[in-house]
């Protein structure tokens, strides 16, 4: 952003000295404003020459080879220009102090500069952005080379990126461009600047040859993002792909430099490079009038800045857009502002002498968007690198900023000495509260009301005559055990020291204190110190004095605390009245960062104005959300993230988030109607193309349907005589059908079939099997009603249980149990052979319309489902118990992500959520220790096994535990995990171990909770019902934390 005015030399047009001496600050940590002031003056404006006069003794100006460019504001020219060395000789020593070399190396600075911007039109700082996109999209290029297998990967079904109903159309994170789609998104969702993009049209000179390398990169980069907000507006996809953006940016510089671009600094220069290409086209336009340029007129503000410098008075205007404001020592945004817009000794600017050096800012126009920067990186001199403030600050949702115009200046001075003068009373009632609360002149202080209720306690307590030891003579230990004298005032709390307990046998035993079985205190001795003697007229006077002052002090206390409470409600509502709530600004947008200085995520809160609700954008994620997630993300003091840039929008002014209107039938236009013509057309062929890929996933699915179809018409061969179920086969897992039913459940009918003859011996073979079946279902009837310990699940043991507790439609339980009992399993002897055609006798008549068959299948589904998720879960925590981490998080995995579908229909349907979350994470945190040790060892091998455990295993997980942020131990879980890799950016380690951590820490940091499709599931093993119900069983008993049965 530019400015008009320098404070600091009044009469020159320069940058923005303030927002440079804000950021020299923060760098150095350095307070003092005339040092700053001084280096900021010796070094010419240039602001890393300034960073390296105050914080290192030798500095050079690079050389050729290290490709590094320093920043300088030249006087009248708001651009910023490079400062290199061509060649050897051009190489100035500044570590003496000649000011002469100073001189000359600034000259030489300049003359590169002018040559460089002359050739090229494009700035250093453009340059280093430039660096950051070609980064970024090579590590776009470098993962889709990656051939290492994840958790899952992107569902081929185009049915799961296509957008549901108006839900907004999230951005693609094409490599560290998640800083790229959050401010991108705030941009988009402001009304007013997606009309001025949309409706951008290239100036006609420019089309076919660009004036210059400026030309050459700003208007290709308009066209792209005209494509781009016109595909949030009406493409049919869930998320979009910014690359060709991008791509623009990174084509028009070349660099091989790397890093994750900072979201102020981008928001910074977009708005530059956006405001040149609105400039282009003003100019164009103009019929002998100064252009108007769009983009100044909505981010661009003005304030007065009037102070005394080296004893003048001075009175600059300058301009400004987006806002810089320290979050160090600050609780929240007023005081920042306050802060920010009064430095130094203001008492001076009211006095005719004075030397003293100070200023105030006030607003004199405010820009329709009021972008605020919260500075929440500090430069750590001791380690020698920039350190994230995480330090909690509040923002209101809506921000009244009358106190700072300049109109009401003098208003807000008798606000601001009243304010004064309140604080300092509040300071003076602080510190006499405090002497109530903390009583005492030793380390220890008390509340002088409990002092004093302790000493009336100690009054009236019942005087005894002897010492607190004599009582305890008779009770001694005898010889050869622990001398009397040796045991301390109160046995019961404090035991003897071995220095104190004199070796008189070789069989001596210590003393061990035993509660409620050693000798009970005497009775007669109190169980609180005593006064020794005391008169009954003493202890009258002490009481009345003691009870007296008790009362004085708890109404001095509560007096104090009540005008300490209304000072600050009066300090509160001091700017309330109703002058001071005419300008009001909205929150439009929340910038959030999560990380440390060197790495980090961002993501926005977005303010849908006309919905009245707050919306998520995270990268290709757009969900609704909560001014009270907001509140926990972006106030910061909660994990590592924190707000990083404000948007307010002026309340007032609505066009800003108007929607469009036809002007012929006067109603509001949406969607597709928002855009001109050649962007209508534009989103009309992508999304043809994702039509295209629709129908092609619905043509290739009926086609496989239809080959499934043709092959069930095929008549089958007669099925042969049944061969003897081996044990190992379970009946619900690799099976051709379910009725090869296995040995445990044949002998549950045969059980049934011989009862029901015991009782019918003489009935026909109907008849006993009707007997049978009722007998069959009783017995798993009682044992579904049964309450079992947690390892005897019955549900496992046959279907039916499954479906009672599940209450299942009585229609699909009987025709089940048809089923068991028309199995060919049951043709060894003649009377079951009997009973088996009966009960396929009845199968066939039973018609289509008596029983839902695709029903009867989505329930026989769901159990087959129910017992391949115990599978996971059983060979999961059998893996953890013998500590085979990496094997076991894959089935724990998918134990948790197949139960919690199951639970979704029914609270009976699936296992304990809570276990299976418990053993997840702790697999999860087991191997980030492992992972973490062996990136510790600095070994080259152990580092890359680290790291490829921490990527294909680690990373992909974290969005299954942040998706249900309701559970707190996972996102704790999550943070202690990020932490243990946070924790390394403070310490020394070899160069490429600080690259990996470095091109690693943005994938771990990643907020996203977008969950993608699975791959294929690991293989299970097969087992009988008997055996999985006994493994089943083993495994939970084994448990060190028995889970509740899933009921």
């Amino acid at each position: 952003m530019t400015v008009e005015q320098n404070v600091l030399q009044p009469g020159g047009a320069a940058k923005h000295q303030q927002t440079f001496l804000n950021q020299l600050r923060e760098i150095t940590g350095i307070n003092d404003i005339q040092v700053l002031q001084q280096a900021l003056k010796d070094s010419n404006g240039n602001l890393e020459l300034a960073v390296a006069f105050l914080t290192a003794k030798n500095a050079k100006v690079p050389q050729l080879e290290e490709a590094t460019y320093y920043q300088t504001a030249l006087p009248g020219n708001d651009r910023y220009i490079s400062v290199g060395s061509q060649a050897d000789t051009n190489v100035i020593d500044l570590t003496g102090d000649d000011k002469d070399d100073l001189q000359r190396a600034i000259a030489l600075s300049l003359e590169e500069s002018n040559r460089a911007f002359r050739e090229t039109g494009i700035t250093d700082e453009e340059q280093a952005i430039s660096r950051v996109l070609e980064a970024s999209i090579a590590e776009n290029k470098a993962s889709l080379k990656r051939t290492h297998p994840e958790v899952w990967s992107d569902s081929p079904n185009p049915y799961d990126r296509k957008r549901q109903d108006n839900c907004p159309v999230g951005l693609k994170n094409v490599g560290n461009t998640c800083w790229f789609s959050a401010v991108i998104q705030s941009l988009f969702n402001l009304l007013e600047f997606r009309r001025l993009v949309l409706n951008f049209n290239p100036p006609a000179n420019a089309q076919d040859l660009p004036r210059n390398q400026k030309e050459h990169r700003n208007l290709p980069f308009m066209r792209e993002l005209r494509y781009l907000f016109a595909l949030l507006v009406g493409s049919k996809r869930k998320y979009v792909d910014p690359s060709r953006a991008v791509e623009i940016l990174k084509d028009a510089f070349k660099s091989n430099d790397s890093q994750q671009q900072d979201v102020s600094e981008f928001t910074h220069k977009l708005l530059d490079w956006l405001e040149d290409a609105f400039q282009i086209k003003a100019e164009e336009e103009r019929d002998g009038e100064k252009p108007k340029n769009p983009m100044v007129e909505l981010f661009y503000g003005r304030f007065l800045a009037v102070g005394v410098l080296e004893g003048k008075k001075f009175e600059n205007t300058e301009m400004f857009g987006q806002y810089p404001l320290q979050v160090n020592g600050f609780k929240d945004l007023h005081e920042c502002l306050e802060a920010a817009m009064i430095e130094g000794e203001i008492e001076s600017l009211h006095s005719e002498n004075s030397a003293k050096s100070g200023q105030e800012h006030w607003f004199t126009e405010l820009p329709p968007v009021l972008t605020f920067e919260l500075s929440r990186f500090e430069f750590n001199q001791a380690l020698g690198r920039p350190e994230k403030i995480h330090n909690k600050l509040e923002f209101p949702p809506i921000l009244y900023l009358d106190r700072y115009m300049h109109k009401n200046r003098e208003i807000t001075r008798i606000k601001r000495d009243e304010i004064k003068r309140l604080k300092e009373y509040l300071t003076v009632l602080q510190q006499r509260l405090e002497r109530y609360l903390s009583y005492g002149s030793g380390p220890k202080r008390f509340p002088l009301v409990d002092v004093l209720q302790y000493a009336l306690e100690f009054a009236s307590s019942k005087p005894v005559c002897t010492s607190p030891v004599d009582d305890l003579g008779a009770s001694a230990p005898a010889s050869g055990m622990l001398p009397a004298q040796t045991l301390p005032s109160t046995v019961e709390q404090q035991g003897p020291s071995s220095s104190d307990v004199p070796s008189t046998s070789p069989v001596q035993r210590s003393v061990i204190h035993k509660p409620f079985t050693q000798s009970r205190i005497p009775p007669d001795l109190p169980m609180h110190p005593a006064p020794r003697h005391i008169t009954e007229e003493e202890l009258s006077v002490l009481e009345g004095c003691l009870h007296r002052w008790r009362t004085e002090v708890e109404n001095d206390t509560r007096d104090l605390q009540e005008s300490i409470s209304r000072i600050h409600r009066t300090i509160e509502l001091m700017y309330s009245d109703k002058t001071m709530v005419q300008v009001p600004y909205r929150l439009h947008a929340v910038l959030v960062h999560e990380g440390q200085a060197n790495a980090g995520h961002y993501w926005a809160y977005i303010y849908d104005h006309h919905q009245n609700r707050w919306m998520k954008y995270n990268d290709i994620s757009v969900t609704k959300s909560t001014w009270e997630e907001l509140e926990r993300d972006s106030f910061g003091g909660y994990r590592n993230a924190s707000a990083y840039c404000l948007m307010y929008i002026n309340d007032k002014e609505q066009y800003l988030i108007q929607e469009e209107f036809n002007k012929e039938t006067g109603q509001i236009l949406v969607g597709m109607d928002t855009l001109p013509s050649d962007l209508r057309d534009y989103v009309k062929e992508d999304n043809k193309r994702f039509e295209k890929e629709l129908e092609e996933w619905d043509a290739e699915l009926a086609q496989k349907a239809q080959q499934e179809k043709l092959l069930s018409q095929i008549p089958r061969a007669p099925a042969p005589s049944p061969a003897p179920v081996q044990a190992g086969e379970p009946e619900y897992l690799e099976q051709p059908s379910r009725t090869d039913i296995s040995k445990h459940l044949k002998e549950d009918s045969v059980q049934a079939i011989n009862k029901a003859l015991a009782e019918q011996e003489d009935r026909g073979p109907e008849a006993i099997m009707d007997t049978a079946i009722k007998l069959e279902y009783t017995r798993l009837l009682k044992l579904a009603q049964e309450d079992p310990p947690p390892e005897c699940d019955y549900r496992l043991r046959h279907a039916i249980v499954y479906f009672i507790q599940n209450q299942a439609p009585k229609k699909i339980i009987e025709r089940t149990l048809l089923e068991q009992f028309g199995d060919h399993n049951l043709s060894f002897d003649e009377r079951c052979r009997n009973i088996m055609k009966v009960a396929q006798a009845k199968l066939e008549m039973i018609k289509p319309d008596e029983v839902n068959m695709e029903e009867y299948e989505r329930w026989h589904q769901d159990y087959r489902n129910f017992r391949e998720t115990t599978m996971f879960l059983m060979v999961g925590l059998e893996f953890f118990q013998k500590k085979s981490y990496m094997e076991a998080l894959l089935y724990l995995i998918y134990a948790y992500q197949n139960n919690k579908e199951l639970l979704s229909k029914g609270p009976y349907r699936g296992h304990d959520e809570e276990l299976i979350s418990h053993y997840r994470r702790e697999c999860l945190l087991k191997l980030n220790e492992h992972a973490a040790a062996l990136f510790e060892s600095g070994d080259d091998q152990e580092v890359n096994n680290g790291l490829i455990i921490m990527n294909e295993l680690i990373v992909p997980c974290l969005p299954l535990l942040l998706v249900d942020e309701m559970e707190e131990k996972d996102i704790v879980a999550v943070e202690d995990m990020r932490n243990r890799w946070c924790s390394y950016l403070g310490q020394e380690m070899e160069p490429n171990l600080q690259e990996k951590l470095t091109d690693f820490l943005p994938k771990l940091l990643d907020c996203s909770t977008e969950i993608k499709g699975f791959n294929d599931p690991p293989k299970l093993p097969s087992y009988s019902t008997h055996e999985l119900c006994e493994r089943y069983a083993r495994i939970m008993l084994s448990l060190s934390r028995t889970p509740a049965d899933g009921r």
